[in-house]
């Protein structure tokens, strides 16, 4: 579920991500917290940001932590903006993400605000 979203966004495919996001999905950023899935269309286009899956972590109650190795392109350009590797926190239920939140702060801050710790990591998946 999370892999598909992830997936979406990458291809800047905000309908497709919508398709796994709860209607009033929360979305938290430097510039604050929104809701409604309808936000991930404007976001997508002006976001320019890729993201390659470096470590996941789960847990039982649907809290999932990605660290990534993010990339931040110039959505008109294509040009470069900046690389850094980042977590993103999830909250899944029902089968769609209700809840994002990229920790530029890095992993240790993802799962601590996940309520997971390094021994969450999956460190083998389903193909």
């Amino acid at each position: 579920m999370v892999e598909a979203w992830l997936a979406a966004v990458d291809r800047a495919d905000p309908g497709a991500a919508m398709a796994l996001s709860a209607p009033d999905l929360e979305v938290v950023g430097p510039r604050g917290t929104v809701r409604g899935r309808e936000v991930l269309t404007p976001w997508m286009a002006r976001a320019g940001f890729t993201a390659t899956p470096l470590r996941w972590f789960t847990g039982a109650d649907g809290a999932v932590v990605v660290e990534q190795d993010a990339v931040r392109a110039d959505p008109a350009t294509g040009a470069a903006r900046g690389r850094a590797v980042v977590a993103s926190r999830f909250a899944v239920e029902g089968g769609v993400v209700t809840r994002y939140q990229r920790h530029d702060d890095g992993l240790p801050a993802a799962l601590a605000a996940a309520g997971l710790r390094e021994a969450d990591e999956v460190t083998a998946r389903a193909g």
